[in-house]
């Protein structure tokens, strides 16, 4: 591990620093530079095999080869499992000198099954199988917010994704409490269990942006970055008082708010290799400014928008009504999406290998 770089001075103030990607090469380097966690869904895993087709075709020949009988889902499938087990030894000697605790590789149960909570469950177990040091992501929408509590009771971390609102990762959160509290009546092992409870920051910004242009709000454009810190800061604000034994997650970065904002002991920063890497060698001073507070000025601009509220906690927020944020539809159009995009991969691969 290199001792220098501001990954590294972030990680001595406390923060966990991940790879916003399961590429072995890229988080590999990263590993060097102090991260101790990696994450993965259907649309890293097509970017992946795209950019990098020479490393990962093998693979793919090889499995058609042996398995004459599968299908298209069955080979995306494998391709993303062959990438999850490759993340998850590249993070194996984090996970060995942690005690378990962290070098873990938070693998995605299939979209598709976002409204049944018993399909993610089985999913998750299954996928909790691929290496001991996997941890399953759940979108924090009503039926996965089961999941993620009956996981959780199973002895399973998780990482809630999807999730864009105070009201999303309270209620994630909670669900784990609930699934802690199951696995210790049933006398699980909860020792290495290490949740976590993502808030995409930058599609916050996205979606408030999105809100702004619909409904023709008219607001400082200057205070349109602090949405997404404005509402991760107001989470870890409960998540402390709590005491919850979940870690937020930031994700879906932007630009360089949702870094330097966001540092503070106790919180998971995922960021991807590209945005890691620039801000690793810039010359932006390190330091602890998760409990800051954003000027109330920027606030009252950002509370202009009816949605932002919504996110923030300042209004109601139903479990019934996660699924139905823009942010949340866009979000898992582009997972469904991935693996669409995949499963065409592999079908064009393997009818070329008839």
């Amino acid at each position: 591990m290199h001792n220098s770089g501001k990954m590294h001075e972030t990680t001595n103030l406390g923060v966990d620093f991940w790879n916003d990607s399961c590429d072995p090469e890229h988080l590999r380097e990263a590993v060097m530079q102090s991260a101790v966690g990696a994450t993965s869904n259907p649309v890293i895993v097509f970017q992946n095999l795209t950019q990098k087709k020479e490393l990962w075709l093998p693979y793919l020949t090889q499995f058609i080869a042996e398995n004459p009988d599968a299908n298209e889902d069955d080979a995306a499938w494998y391709m993303i499992k062959t990438q999850a087990k490759k993340a998850a030894q590249e993070l194996l000697p984090v996970f060995d000198r942690t005690g378990g605790k962290k070098g873990k590789l938070s693998v995605q149960v299939d979209p598709r099954f976002y409204n049944s909570s018993k399909k993610m469950v089985a999913h998750g177990l299954e996928l909790a199988d691929l290496a001991p040091n996997m941890m399953i992501k759940i979108p924090a929408v009503k039926a996965g917010i089961a999941a993620i509590e009956e996981l959780t009771a199973n002895g399973i971390s998780i990482n809630a994704t999807v999730s864009f609102s105070v009201a999303q990762a309270v209620a994630a959160a909670e669900a784990v409490e609930r699934g802690f509290e199951r696995a210790r009546q049933s006398g699980k092992d909860t020792s290495n269990l290490t949740p976590c409870i993502t808030l995409m920051v930058g599609r916050i910004e996205d979606h408030v942006k999105k809100c702004i242009d619909k409904n023709g709000v008219m607001i400082d454009p200057t205070a349109i970055p602090w949405s997404g810190p404005a509402v991760f800061k107001k989470a870890f604000s409960i998540f402390k008082e709590k005491a919850y034994r979940s870690k937020l997650l930031a994700a879906a970065f932007r630009h360089q708010l949702h870094w330097t904002e966001l540092v503070g002991a106790g919180v998971v920063l995922s960021i991807p290799y590209a945005w890691w890497k620039k801000f690793d060698t810039s010359s932006i001073a390190v330091r602890t400014t998760l409990e800051d507070e954003i000027s109330p000025s920027i606030l009252s601009e950002l509370r202009k928008v009816p949605d932002f509220r919504k996110l923030v906690g300042d209004e109601e927020f139903r479990q019934t009504d996660f699924i139905k944020l823009g942010a949340s539809l866009d979000t898992l159009t582009q997972f469904l999406g991935g693996l669409d995009d995949l499963r065409r991969w592999v079908r064009q691969e393997m009818l070329s290998a008839r």
